[in-house]
């Protein structure tokens, strides 16, 4: 979806027309929930905290001033958001690696190894494994910006606009947060 399509859509919506949200709702919700579920490490508050975010989205669409994308305003909202719920809840999260099948089972993400050989597959379990409980080890300020960098892709920018920090702390929190992941997998390979 364009810029212009989106100003013309929230033009739509803060003129009474509540039902043109929807639009803006198909085209981000699964990565406004991939988002909170890779923050939060739990399908139900990942799926709890999307739906407050476009709640919150909504309600406060008059206060986009249209200097960035929809989306990313609307990531910084969803990431604010899994921030307070860590915050408030005060605990550890894991960050598991699954997807959904779209009927409410979970799988371990696997890519496909045509060249099958136990010994690499059990490798990558491992450290698949290990970096899940790195990632989960982050602190949720480091964890936010390494997985709105390293899974969703995002600029410098784009997490600075979205997260509300100067494009410096972005990246300084990133530094961190990748020395952290390397400390904790372990460089020689040791995954404990």
């Amino acid at each position: 979806m364009t810029r212009e399509e989106e100003a013309e859509i929230i033009k739509r919506v803060l003129s009474g027309e509540a039902e043109a949200f929807e639009p803006l709702v198909e085209a981000n919700q699964t990565l406004v929930y991939n988002l909170a579920l890779k923050m939060l490490a739990n399908p139900e508050d990942a799926y709890d905290m999307a739906q407050e975010a476009f709640l919150k989205a909504f309600r406060s669409l008059s206060g986009f001033k249209m200097q960035s994308s929809f989306s990313s305003w609307l990531y910084r909202i969803t990431a604010n958001i899994c921030l307070d719920f860590l915050r408030k809840n005060k605990r550890r999260q894991e960050t598991p690696l699954t997807v959904s099948d779209g009927e409410d089972e979970e799988r371990e993400l696997e890519l496909p190894d045509y060249r099958y050989n136990p010994e690499t597959e059990l490798e990558r379990k491992e450290l698949r494994a290990a970096l899940d409980k790195a990632v989960a080890a982050l602190s949720a300020e480091q964890r936010s910006v390494f997985l709105l960098r390293e899974i969703n892709g995002l600029s410098y920018a784009e997490i600075s606009s979205c997260l509300e920090l100067d494009i410096g702390t972005v990246k300084s929190r990133l530094f961190r947060a990748r020395s952290n992941l390397a400390k904790l997998i372990g460089r020689s390979g040791n995954f404990s």
